[in-house]
């Protein structure tokens, strides 16, 4: 139930401008996974990406690939000034995706993050507008074709 309640939340929350997903597909192997822009602040020019790739695409590339088109949106599309995500502490792989594509580790926010009666804690990453111009992403060519919706114009 909540994969598919997630998928029927997202257009209303891309007509507000709350969320942004994209479907990451492999060119042979169809859906590989999900990525997308959340949690904006348009006074501050900031928002939050998140993503989630199927075991098969782990260590393929994709995410860098996603994390470059995602950078490239946010700042040189939409206008932000930064960028933040979150991996939870004990899941090294995600961590390690994260700063390994430019982004800082800049602390932990204990007990963020809900599931169930279970709390969790969670590493908090960002990347400013300086770092992504000079960092590994500004070199993945990156191609956006049309608009983006028009809740996020203007961010």
């Amino acid at each position: 139930d909540q994969p598919l309640s997630y998928i029927d939340r997202l257009q209303a929350q891309r007509d507000s401008g709350e969320h942004l997903d994209l479907l990451v597909v492999h060119h042979e192997n169809g859906p590989a996974g999900i990525t997308g822009l959340n949690e904006f602040s348009r006074r501050d020019l900031r928002c939050m990406v998140g993503t989630w790739f199927g075991r098969a695409f782990w260590g393929t590339g994709a995410n860098r690939e996603s994390k470059a088109l995602i950078a490239h949106l946010a700042f040189a599309v939409l206008g932000m000034h930064r960028l933040g995500s979150y991996s939870n502490p004990a899941n090294v792989r995600s961590t390690r995706a994260l700063l390994g594509v430019g982004f800082t580790h800049e602390g932990v926010l204990r007990h963020w993050h809900r599931h169930g009666e279970e709390y969790y804690d969670v590493n908090v990453f960002g990347m400013l507008r300086v770092d992504w111009e000079s960092g590994p992403l500004a070199g993945v060519p990156v191609t956006v074709e049309g608009a983006p919706p028009p809740a996020f114009v203007g961010s």
